[in-house]
């Protein structure tokens, strides 16, 4: 956070390029002439990378070089440079207060990024490297870096009726996104702990979705997602789609995308033709890994256009393990589109 505010290299050496520039004018034309007019800026300048008495201290060295270049021109107390020195002492005032104003900004910065780091850890924590007989690992990136909350979300609980979890992607972006998120999330750390079953638990989902998208007026709110379910002691889980990506099974040298139906996205329950598909049972022996995403690491394109091959990329993988899954798609979807440009979430984990 100190590093972002942080002034440029540039703009802290800025006053002496100022002072050597005019110490070469002054070597260049007749010694007549005084060039010290230009460094009347100075104080301003310094007021970009320093504090008030920095501010000062500048302004005084800087009205002391002046008179020595009048001196040297024998025009010490000629009326234009009295003038030139007055206009440094302002331009020191204004540099002061001009200091003290974006220091006492970048206090008030720190403390709204401090908060919104907080309020991003409340709402996205992060995932655990176990969460009970689970090995988990996830990657989160939001499109808009310094916002730390896009519109993906992803949670991981342990619960009496096992680790539930949840990965999705809110339609829409920005701040709306970001509600749904913090609503969605929440409505599942309370459920996940009072609902038994995994399908009555995305109707729930579905119902708060829907009650949110009444409340804002927007009918076309949706969230799709993937719920997960592994109860200790099994080599298997539970899979609940609505409206979201394939998970994928991974094994070294191989991925296998898990079929199970495809409800209609959270919010959108109430327009299904009937109940509810009951999740699907998928195993997961020890050795492999299942893997959730979000569209934005599938739609990550390179330079000519191409997607980013997600299962050709993850089947080139000799270890796949929820770690080292993750942390190759972090290095290589980067790799393949540079600077992301949509939410990317990542959940991978294994028995074991």
């Amino acid at each position: 956070m100190a590093a972002a505010l942080r002034t440029p290299t540039w703009v802290r050496l800025l006053p002496v390029l100022l002072v050597i520039a005019d110490l070469v004018l002054e070597r260049s034309i007749p010694s007549s002439i005084a060039a010290g007019f230009l460094l009347t800026v100075i104080p301003v300048v310094v007021a970009f990378s320093g504090g008030p008495a920095l501010v000062a201290a500048a302004t005084a060295v800087t009205v002391v070089l002046q008179a020595l270049l009048g001196l040297r021109a024998g025009h010490l107390t000629e009326q234009h440079h009295m003038w030139t020195y007055l206009a440094t002492v302002l331009a020191g005032t204004m540099g002061a207060g001009l200091a003290w104003q974006r220091r006492r900004q970048a206090r008030d910065l720190v403390r709204v990024r401090a908060v919104a780091d907080a309020l991003q850890h409340t709402v996205l924590r992060p995932v655990p490297a176990r969460a009970g007989s689970l090995r988990t690992a996830g990657l989160y990136h939001p499109a808009q870096a310094d916002v730390g909350v896009g519109g993906d979300l992803y949670e991981v609980c342990e619960t009496r009726y096992g680790t539930r979890i949840l990965l999705g992607d809110v339609r829409g972006k920005g701040l709306d996104a970001v509600r749904t998120v913090a609503d969605v999330i929440g409505a599942f750390r309370i459920a996940a702990h009072e609902t038994a079953g995994l399908g009555e638990l995305a109707d729930q989902l579905d119902r708060a979705v829907r009650r949110a998208a009444e409340q804002d007026g927007d009918r076309e709110l949706f969230v799709t997602a993937v719920l997960v379910q592994h109860r200790p002691g099994t080599d298997r889980v539970e899979v609940v789609n609505r409206g979201h990506l394939s998970p994928l099974l991974l094994a070294p040298g191989r991925v296998d995308a898990v079929h199970c139906p495809e409800d209609l996205p959270l919010g959108l329950g109430h327009l299904a033709a009937g109940p509810a598909e009951p999740p699907t049972a998928v195993p997961l022996p020890p050795g492999r890994t299942l893997l959730l995403h979000t569209d934005g690491l599938t739609e990550a394109r390179d330079r000519g256009g191409a997607f980013y091959p997600l299962a050709d990329r993850l089947a080139t993988l000799p270890a796949t393990g929820p770690d080292d899954a993750v942390a190759f798609l972090d290095h290589d979807v980067r790799r393949h589109a540079g600077a992301l440009t949509d939410d990317v979430a990542v959940l991978a984990f294994a028995t074991g």
